[in-house]
């Protein structure tokens, strides 16, 4: 996992995570189906959930994961959160600050991040659209949306 200090003066935007990050997440166990995960994420029209275990992060598993690590092996739709989950999951603390988040997602060129408290318990996810929608300006938003949506290329 990757750590980040907090940083407690107010950030120039005048925001932390906690002021525009989405409380409360939904999130899997291990122990969960691969079914029950991909149920989970079409109703509620997300493509990832916080895998965690009495309440703390444990990693992440994306509709990405599901689609790789489990149909294209064969693998049933019992099969275990637990054996498609990425671990070593980038996250934040609900103290960053909007601008630390921002160069923590460009850096790991992702979209969304689990936000934890000083236990490492979960207590939301902050995605580029929670601060384009609550935060950040124009010039933010493009350079984050560039900096995060590479090109890549197929492996052939």
């Amino acid at each position: 996992m990757q750590t980040h200090q907090s940083q407690q003066s107010r950030s120039p935007s005048g925001q932390f995570l906690r002021d525009v990050m989405t409380r409360d997440p939904a999130f899997v166990r291990r122990e969960d189906t691969i079914q029950h995960a991909a149920k989970l994420m079409a109703d509620l029209n997300i493509g990832a959930l916080p895998v965690c275990a009495d309440g703390h992060l444990e990693g992440m598993i994306t509709d990405r994961d599901i689609s790789v690590r489990c149909v294209a092996s064969g693998k049933s739709a019992d099969s275990k959160v637990g054996d498609a989950m990425s671990e070593g999951t980038t996250w934040c603390r609900e103290g960053d600050t909007v601008e630390q988040a921002c160069d923590t997602m460009c850096r790991e060129q992702i979209r969304r991040m689990p936000v934890v408290d000083d236990n490492q318990k979960l207590v939301g996810m902050v995605s580029m659209g929670d601060i384009a929608t609550k935060a950040a300006d124009e010039a933010t938003c493009g350079k984050m949306v560039a900096e995060v949506s590479s090109p890549s290329e197929p492996n052939r």
